[in-house]
């Protein structure tokens, strides 16, 4: 296990959201980047282009849709053309944007809760309706509930928000979980938006598959939504990946994202080729580090906090504990902050399904995640001793 991802590298002094959020005796292990170095590539081809001085107006560099082309060709056997790639500056102004762009105000969209907040919005903003069809908590794994699913479906549902990999259970979905899900929105014309932005965390066992990729009747009716930021830790450079196959589509959405949707900037592209060209060999070293990560909460929950409960985690750098058995008082998310001093994402923010949970980052450093399981673990026994 390369121990790179074990240097613990200082952020409070950066502007990084993070980490300077909480006070400073608090281990921030909520929002979704990881405390990690980049590439070498990525930090070369950075030094590259600000060493030039010159920071114009850019389009994205003549070999990166090439590259992301040849990059779901290879690993997902998914037959793209160039003209398919829209850049845009951040997943979450991509499925707010399609909100805008498909159907028309007092339409509803289907979202899958708990789910990554944004989506719960992204309908509102867009004066849309938000109908949530939650997942439901199987003994291992969450699932599709199909039946639920269709019967949500009304003559003005216009659009479906998938999240896959989801966020923040790490559900990979299967091929048939995905194919019926397309079957119910091709029959009833709801266009899929797709945010695959783990799908290149992806851990052993289990396989991502886009659900554009399933056929080219799927492909037309979907908008797929990816990014090098969560795989490669750039997400301040603010680069993701569009996949309109639909040309009547793709104009729809341009249409309206002109003029309101700024461009990608010149930084981001750089960092985006960089890491789809030349990344793949830290990719694979990290992906190693996280799966062990994985275990490592999973073990020391099973060990020091038992009424905790977690399901494996298939995908993302992300936990989703469940903690309403362990006898906290109150909300989790506040209890672990108090008392433990360590920082959480808030399971009720994640819709229906998420209340008494908490979302745990552990893409950092095993040190830093070791004391944030260690000071949970001591705020635990103060409740139980005082019981």
């Amino acid at each position: 296990m390369s121990s790179q991802f074990d240097h613990i590298i200082d952020r409070r002094a950066t502007d990084s959201t993070k980490w300077s959020y909480y006070d400073p005796d608090v281990l921030p292990l909520w929002v979704a980047d990881m405390d990690f170095a980049v590439p070498r590539p990525i930090i070369q081809a950075l030094e590259t282009r600000i060493a030039h001085g010159v920071f114009g107006y850019a389009g994205p560099p003549k070999e990166l849709r090439a590259v992301i082309q040849q990059r779901l060709s290879e690993r997902y056997g998914w037959r793209i053309e160039p003209d398919d790639i829209l850049f845009i500056p951040g997943v979450v102004s991509g499925f707010n944007l399609v909100a805008q762009a498909v159907g028309s105000n007092g339409d509803e969209v289907l979202v899958q809760p708990p789910i990554y907040p944004p989506m719960l919005t992204a309908p509102g903003n867009a004066g849309r309706i938000c109908t949530s069809v939650p997942l439901v908590e199987g003994r291992e794994r969450y699932e599709i509930d199909f039946d639920a699913f269709k019967d949500a479906i009304k003559p003005c549902t216009s659009l479906f928000l998938l999240c896959n990999p989801h966020n923040p259970s790490g559900r990979v979905f299967t091929k048939g979980e995905l194919e019926h899900l397309a079957e119910s929105c091709l029959a009833n014309d709801i266009v899929i938006c797709s945010d695959e932005i783990h799908c290149d965390i992806i851990f052993q066992g289990y396989d991502h598959i886009p659900i554009a990729s399933l056929d080219t009747e799927v492909a037309a009716n979907t908008v797929t939504l990816f990014a090098p930021s969560k795989t490669f830790n750039v997400p301040g450079l603010k680069c993701s990946i569009g996949v309109v196959q639909n040309p009547k589509l793709r104009a729809q959405i341009e249409k309206t994202a002109a003029g309101l949707i700024p461009h990608v900037n010149v930084l981001g592209y750089a960092a985006a080729l960089a890491a789809y060209r030349d990344g793949q060999s830290w990719l694979d070293e990290l992906l190693v580090y996280l799966e062990a990560n994985r275990d490592f909460v999973l073990d020391f929950l099973a060990t020091h906090l038992p009424a905790v409960k977690c399901m494996l985690p298939e995908s993302t750098f992300l936990a989703w504990l469940d903690c309403r058995q362990a006898g906290i008082p109150g909300n989790p998310y506040e209890f672990f902050l108090e008392n433990a001093r360590v920082a959480l994402n808030d399971g009720v923010r994640f819709g229906q399904g998420g209340e008494g949970f908490v979302r745990l980052n552990f893409g950092c450093p095993r040190a830093t995640l070791s004391e944030a399981l260690e000071r949970m673990r001591t705020a635990m026994l103060q409740v139980n001793n005082g019981r």
